[in-house]
């Protein structure tokens, strides 16, 4: 592929983002983390609280990309079956069997929203997780397969009663934690309480210009950033300490306050998260029109790409936020960059 090609989807992924900031105001750092996702080909989840706007920022994102949408409610009785298939009686009295989510749109599914996955049980995350890493799944007695298929999930963070906490295994599967927090900005505050246009969700989604990208056409054209864009023997090396540093921060004098930091980590960040870190750090070099890694970019995806995978001590995992942020942000200050 040619450079001015790679610069006309640079050109397409920066107006992608312009029309999604349109829609969804004061959310320009979960946009290009999306965004950096999507050209990343990684599942994503979403941290935030209620009604912060995480279900139009999908439907904004699907509308600009193509493809098909789908999602569903995790909830208590929610059974493996029910994301793929319902069932129902009909007027002749006899039960019918209509696709579910995971199968309406077929090979052409783009985005797939699980709301508040936490309160789905283990089983139905279980079947998730395999759709998500093979993009494939038996029912009908036939494969169906879902090669453009992103899973979007979020959690419920507030009520703890009939949740179930997703696995450290289970979350490493996921590219991306992206936060998503109310704006402080006074003015964008008020314009979402008052501004009758951010009260019509339909309306404001289909101000979003359709298929700006082809979703069809981004697995390949991810592989071609990724083989464009290249990482030094210097870059993968900073790459490893940053590694070695989520797995041993005391040896590399990171202290942290009213934190025990030789008891702090169980588990740091695995080998598959590392290079889903380097993937979207390929892709952010690449919307800011370089073709080689620069720290700046590892830095532009670190936190999204790596708190999520961390495995503390279950003394500090009430304050996991907070403190997974101190940690990496000292991290990244404590490991000498290139």
């Amino acid at each position: 592929m040619s450079d001015r090609q790679l610069a006309d989807w640079r050109e397409l992924a920066q107006k992608l983002e312009s029309e999604i900031n349109k829609v969804v105001v004061g959310q320009a750092s979960p946009i290009r983390a999306i965004t950096t996702a999507i050209f990343a080909r990684g599942h994503v989840l979403l941290e935030g609280d209620v009604g912060v706007g995480k279900t139009t920022l999908l439907r904004a994102f699907t509308r600009g990309i193509g493809g098909g949408y789908q999602r569903i409610e995790g909830t208590i009785d929610l059974m493996p079956n029910d994301l793929v298939y319902h069932t129902y009686l009909c007027e002749d009295g006899k039960p019918h069997v209509s696709p579910g989510p995971l199968l309406m749109s077929g090979e052409n599914l783009a985005v797939f929203f699980f709301n508040e996955i936490n309160r789905a049980r283990p089983q139905v995350h279980s079947l998730l997780l395999r759709v998500m890493a093979e993009r494939t799944l038996s029912a009908f007695n036939k494969e169906h397969s879902f090669p453009h298929m992103l899973v979007f999930a979020d959690r419920n963070q507030v009520e703890k009663e009939e949740t179930f906490e997703i696995p450290s295994a289970a979350r490493d599967r996921f590219m991306m934690e992206i936060p998503i927090v109310v704006p402080d900005d006074a003015d964008i505050m008020e314009s979402l309480i008052f501004d009758t246009r951010f009260h019509d969700v339909d309306a404001l989604v289909a101000q979003v210009q359709p298929d700006i990208l082809h979703f069809d056409r981004l697995n390949a054209f991810s592989a071609v950033i990724q083989d464009h864009v290249q990482a030094s023997a210097t870059l993968r090396r900073y790459a490893l300490d940053l590694w070695r540093a989520t797995k041993a921060p005391a040896k590399f004098g990171i202290k942290i306050d009213g934190v025990d930091i030789n008891r702090l980590v169980l588990a740091g960040a695995s080998p598959r998260g590392m290079s889903m870190m380097l993937r979207a750090a390929r892709v952010n070099a690449w919307i800011h029109g370089r073709d080689a890694v620069l720290p700046d970019d590892v830095h532009a995806v670190f936190h999204e790409t790596t708190a999520h995978r961390l495995v503390f001590s279950p003394v500090y995992e009430m304050r996991r936020t907070e403190i997974a942020r101190e940690l990496l942000n000292q991290i990244i200050q404590a490991v000498a960059a290139p």
